[in-house]
């Protein structure tokens, strides 16, 4: 039978404004300025403010009233009804309040980015110019095509044959023969579907290759790679002395041959902040924001949403809808650059020693610490640090650099884990490549300077800052 049941529960959701804000916070400052230029194209009320104009604020009362005085002396009173009954909340949709307009600092320098940038050959222009002088027929043409479109930037296959063949319904023969027509292209080695292929291609190409390289990179691949240097030489027979004169020469060797080509805007970070140290000894923050549009509320469409009579009813709710989506962003846009630049100066308040003298003097810090120092929710500061970077006297970092975790030294102090990493890195920089410490080792080295470090621990820091095991650093 059913009942009628009254339940009380907590729910936590958010309104569309912090929706957006989420998301634009996470946003680093090149993706911001495509987020808006979309925008920009999709609602018609928001404009680009290039004079740098400021716009007055709307006084929507005064237009109201003058709005129904002009209805009253044409003796429009239904049209009036029509508008009340709109109930139209107008301190939501236009708040008095406000100015519709988001402006950044100009910068003066300006003129210095917009510069024209060198032409660039891509890798598949590159690969195309050099297929159409291949004298292939017009299916090998096809085929060539498919596979250059198919090359990735370090200039590895990323198919198969056999899928290349059955995607274009042909033979995983044909195949074959243009796969190895283009990997002896320049640069040569391009198109092969692994390490050992591409390294294969060039020293079968060199004049009077290494007969003993060859057959380490055919044969004894898997070896190599794990540099089982003893195991190599007894299984071909020959000294270490010899296989490390074939190693020298495969060293010679490209192992990513489409590096070179990738274009300058696809390979270079553009810092959104930048830390400058003043004569008075404090630091000034500065948003690399010249780039960013500059936004205000197209002023024309107010006369549309207010004229009755050019204006079906269809054409203001499509109005209104624009007008609050441009508010939300406008506003978000305002407070995601308050709240980096908050973020900023507590993280600079917190690491002072980092920005006068350097990495060595970084301070063990959490997101939980900026967090309750600005007031703010975790997840913000997360969304806040994750992508953005900022431009200081020791370099480029990523803002999320300056968290890490605490190691209690002998002393009592706390140290930053990025400390331990540097001091890792330092050890295996002045090892013996001929005898590499291991983790185990580097760890008792670590306790003899005071710090207690675990061997996993070492070996995860090790693996973070992409070194490898110590059988894999040994070198003849």
């Amino acid at each position: 039978m059913p009942n009628l049941v009254q339940r009380l529960s907590l729910q936590m959701k958010q309104s569309p404004q912090q929706v957006l804000l989420s998301s634009l916070l996470q946003l680093p400052i090149l993706s911001l300025e495509q987020k808006l230029k979309v925008e920009l194209e999709m609602n018609p009320l928001l404009e680009i403010d290039e004079e740098m104009e400021v716009i007055e604020e709307i006084d929507l009362e005064a237009e109201e009233s003058e709005l129904e005085k002009n209805e009253e002396t044409e003796n429009s009173e239904d049209a009036i009804d029509e508008f009340e009954k709109e109930e139209i909340d107008w301190d939501s949709i236009l708040n008095d309040e406000d100015t519709y307009e988001f402006r950044m600092a100009k910068d003066d320098s300006a003129e210095v980015f917009d510069r024209p940038e060198v032409a660039q050959t891509t890798l598949p222009e590159h690969l195309l110019s050099q297929l159409g002088m291949a004298n292939l027929s017009p299916d090998e043409e096809v085929i060539g095509e498919y596979i250059v479109w198919n090359i990735n930037e370090d200039g590895y296959l990323t198919y198969s044959a056999d899928a290349i063949a059955e995607n274009l319904d042909v033979d995983v023969e044909q195949v074959e023969t243009v796969l190895k027509v283009i990997q002896n292209f320049d640069p040569l080695g391009i198109g092969a579907r692994s390490l050992q292929e591409c390294l294969l291609v060039q020293m079968l190409d060199i004049e009077y290759p290494n007969p003993d390289a060859i057959e380490i990179l055919r044969d004894h691949f898997d070896d190599f790679t794990n540099k089982r240097y003893e195991k190599i030489a007894k299984k071909m027979e020959i000294s270490l002395e010899e296989i490390k004169m074939a190693i020298e020469e495969i060293t010679r060797l490209n192992p990513k041959p489409g590096e070179g080509y990738v274009l300058f805007h696809q390979n270079v970070i553009v810092p959104d902040l930048e830390v400058e140290k003043n004569e008075e000894g404090e630091y000034t923050i500065s948003m690399n924001d010249w780039n960013v549009p500059h936004l205000r509320i197209n002023n024309s469409y107010k006369k549309l949403l207010l004229d009755r009579k050019k204006s079906s009813k269809e054409t203001r709710d499509y109005i209104r809808q624009s007008l609050e989506s441009a508010r939300w962003l406008i506003n978000s846009i305002h407070q995601r650059r308050a709240t980096i630049l908050r973020v900023l100066e507590a993280i600079i308040d917190k690491q002072r020693k980092f920005f006068d003298h350097g990495k060595e003097h970084i301070k063990p810090m959490i997101l939980k610490d900026i967090a309750e120092e600005i007031g703010m929710d975790i997840s913000t500061i997360s969304r806040v640090t994750n992508g953005k970077y900022v431009q200081t006297e020791h370099g480029v970092f990523e803002l999320k650099y300056f968290f890490s975790e605490k190691i209690r030294s002998d002393s009592g102090d706390d140290v930053s884990n990025k400390t331990i990493k540097n001091i890792i890195k330092e050890i295996i920089e002045k090892e013996d490549p001929d005898k590499p410490f291991n983790d185990q080792r580097i760890a008792e080295m670590l306790k003899d300077k005071s710090f207690h470090v675990a061997r996993r621990t070492v070996a995860k820091y090790r693996e973070q800052m992409m070194i490898p095991v110590s059988r894999l650093r040994r070198k003849l």
